[in-house]
């Protein structure tokens, strides 16, 4: 398939700048890939698809406050820095986006408060630098700085400036790794009551972590699909976890059902030559689009996603193509909420 496939009229969706409150008020589509039937819902009404013995499988990836504001040395010339990516801990090394990056060079000293101050030491891409945090005391200490000062990593299609309360409304109630600069937004929709009532029915709420990137948010630059190249995120799927799940893909009665592309991505990496699920700690660079043929995922949780993104290629990978174009004329028809704050979308 081709990148101008995934095209839609996306000046006619809906984008919310923030969530539906409560979480499982937003709406629910369900889709059914055998007949192609489409049933509009809410969120809450989760379990009346979901059957006793089925396990739900979640992101428990964190976001951290990853946007730092500060001074440049001696100029005094404001910069800002975008956490990505943890290098070596024990030496305070960062991987990050800088803005102004023609002002941003080696050797630089960026102030962000009378706490925290990093030296620039190398160069990776044309915003891309390599900082170290001239800090004294453990990491710890250094995250509790970050969760003090720092901005959400808010998505670009979000216009408006984060404020506190998104360090708890752009978070999963899931969330316990820390490590990501995206949310799984596909577990923004999840209550604790929801859960509740899920377990009450007998079904099994199975963590994994994979720490999504800013790279989520990256254009596909080439017509031609098998030329692209995802950006490799951490993952990690526990010995307990892959108990669960495989017990599950024994049982034809029951359904592993995914919550999340980086979820899917992080299950479908890591795999046995039996389609089992293995234990495994990586980094996984694995892009889906159709065809594609699942071994782990049989049911399917996610938003309504951006045009031409990786994210929709997934969907339509497991969807149908056709049917996910169906289902998403029927959502922008309907007035569903679209992208990371939007409505849900279950593929059955």
């Amino acid at each position: 398939m081709k990148l101008t496939d995934f095209k839609y009229d996306s000046e006619k969706a809906k984008i919310p700048q923030q969530g539906a409150e409560p979480r499982d008020s937003a709406k629910l589509m369900v889709v059914n890939r055998s007949s192609g039937e489409i049933i509009h819902d809410q969120m809450s009404n989760l379990g009346n698809y979901i059957k006793q013995g089925d396990c739900i499988v979640y992101n428990d990836t964190k976001v951290f406050p990853a946007r730092l504001r500060g001074k440049k040395e001696k100029t005094d010339a404001s910069v800002e820095v975008f956490l990505l990516r943890e290098l070596q801990p024990e030496n305070m090394l960062w991987d990050v986006l800088v803005e102004p990056a023609r002002k941003i060079r080696i050797g630089n000293k960026l102030y962000f408060n009378e706490e925290l101050v990093a030296e620039v030491v190398d160069n990776t891409t044309s915003r891309g630098r390599t900082i170290r945090f001239l800090f004294d005391g453990p990491n710890n200490e250094l995250y509790d700085i970050l969760d003090r000062i720092g901005e959400m990593p808010l998505p670009p299609y979000i216009k408006r400036k984060p404020d506190e309360e998104d360090k708890q409304r752009y978070q999963s109630i899931f969330a316990r790794e820390r490590g990501a600069v995206a949310a799984p937004t596909a577990t923004l929709h999840f209550t604790d009551e929801l859960v509740g009532k899920l377990e009450g029915q007998g079904v099994e709420m199975v963590p994994v972590t994979l720490h999504i990137g800013w790279a989520t948010y990256r254009e596909v630059e080439v017509e031609d699909l098998t030329k692209h190249r995802m950006d490799s995120e951490n993952y990690n799927i526990s010995e307990l976890s892959c108990e669960v799940i495989n017990a599950v893909l024994q049982n034809r009665k029951q359904r592993v059902v995914v919550c999340g592309s980086s979820t899917v991505r992080a299950l479908e990496t890591s795999i046995t030559a039996s389609g089992m699920l293995k234990p495994s700690t990586g980094w996984t660079d694995k892009f889906i689009y159709p065809p594609y043929d699942f071994k782990i995922t049989q049911g399917f949780l996610t938003n309504f996603h951006q045009p031409e993104s990786t994210l929709m290629m997934l969907s339509a990978a497991f969807c149908g193509y056709e049917l996910l174009q169906k289902a998403y004329d029927e959502a922008l028809a309907k007035k569903y909420r679209f992208y990371g704050f939007g409505d849900a979308l279950l593929i059955l």
